[in-house]
């Protein structure tokens, strides 16, 4: 199993949760997050004065799947959140040892 850790636009998260949904992947966990990377901030105006936040609003999405849907999930958020500009996001894939479902104690490993 992968877990699969998806910074995005907060304005994407309809398209990615519809075409995540639309190929059978429906667990998702989200997350509001701030970040910065290349985009590096944007220069705002308050009060007749220019400020700059560096830190801008995301929203992380959080999925566990199995090491043969990876390629397909990161495909899918690829193709849904993209906007073309700086921004858009960054994917991290990490291994998952295991999980437990809480209701039932069930391990998968």
């Amino acid at each position: 199993m992968k877990m699969v850790f998806a910074v995005i636009r907060p304005e994407k998260l309809e398209d990615v949760k519809k075409a995540l949904e639309e190929k059978g992947f429906f667990a998702m966990t989200v997350m509001e997050v701030k970040g910065r990377g290349e985009q590096k901030g944007v220069k705002l105006q308050f009060r007749g004065r220019e400020m700059k936040v560096d830190l801008l609003p995301k929203l992380g999405i959080v999925l566990v799947v199995d090491d043969e849907a990876v390629d397909t999930v990161i495909d899918i958020i690829v193709k849904s959140a993209r906007t073309g500009r700086f921004g858009d996001g960054k994917i991290f894939v990490l291994p998952v040892e295991k999980s437990v479902r809480i209701r039932t104690g069930e391990v998968e490993i």
